[in-house]
Order: C-alpha cells, then structure tokens, then sequence
C-alpha cells in the first residue's frame, strides 16, 4: 500500500475544506454546542479511507489555531487526535461487511461519540466547567454534523461515484 498522488491531493483537499469550513464558521465552530459543520467530513473516510482521516486531522490542527479556549495548544493537540480517533472509526466501522448502510451510521455514530467524549472532556478541563455541560454541548452539534449531515453527504457521495464507475 503505497502513497500515490491521488491520496495526497485528497488529503490536501480534506485539510483545506475542514480548515475553511471552521474558520469562515468560526462563531458556531467554537461555542459550547459546537455545530462544526466540518465535522460532516468525517464520515467520509468510510468512502475515501486514510486521505479523509489525515486530512480531517490536518484541518483540524490548523483550524484551531485560532481557538478562543485557554490552551490553544491543547486544543490543536486533542481536537486533532479526536478527529484521527473519529476518522478511523467511522472508516473501519463503516466497511463492516453485513448490513453496509448500518454499519455507515454506526461507524457515525462511534465518530459521533469519539468526538463528544475526547473534546468534551479535555475542554471541560481547560475550562472548569462541568463535563456533563461538555459533553452534552459537543455531543449536540457532534450529532447534527457527523450524524444529521456526514451520513447523508456520504450516501449521496457513494451514489455519485457508484454512478460514475457505471458510466
């Protein structure tokens, strides 16, 4: 399995995306329910693999730059393993082999839970506000990216591609 151009260029375009997505949405990507609608790229590693994983985690780093949370280091460090974390679970629970569409959404929803608990958790603890207000806040907007919009952009990608090596 070696590294072709291909991966590389997908795994630029996932950084750039996630990057740009959280930045030009900097006001609902930092807040206590954090709607990160660039989360909605993570599911796509069940269809694009190592290159959406990389590159998630690659966004995620560079986007957090620019965190309001006390620790911004922390925050680069952590967000992106998280999103690594994410990233793998939902590639390798989504290729299960029985039952593919419910293995997608599973594979969401253990990226869905991987996100809440780790930045949940180490936010909570930058910030000293309870875990459960944590949790409950990431949790919400982890479910509306990852879940209410990742799932369903994963499908439709998998048509289009479906579609394409048809054609």
């Amino acid at each position: 399995m070696g590294i072709n151009s291909k991966d590389i260029a997908l795994t630029v375009i996932f950084a750039g995306l996630y990057a740009v997505l959280v930045l030009i949405l900097a006001g609902i990507s930092f807040e206590l329910i954090q709607v990160r609608i660039a989360d909605a790229l993570i599911p796509l590693s069940i269809v694009f693999g190592w290159p959406a994983v990389v590159g998630v985690s690659v966004g995620c780093a560079i986007s957090n730059v620019v965190s309001p949370m006390p620790s911004i280091l922390t925050d680069i460090t952590l967000g992106s393993l998280a999103n690594f974390i994410a990233g793998i679970l939902a590639w390798k629970i989504g290729l299960w082999k029985h039952g593919k569409a419910i293995n997608e959404f599973l594979g969401c929803v253990a990226a869905t839970f991987a996100i809440t608990f780790i930045v949940g958790t180490y936010l909570a603890a930058l910030t000293g506000m309870e875990l459960w207000i944590w949790w409950l806040g990431i949790g919400t907007g982890s479910v509306i990216s990852i879940i209410v919009l990742g799932y369903p952009l994963t499908k439709v990608l998998k048509r289009l591609i479906a579609k394409k090596s048809v054609t």
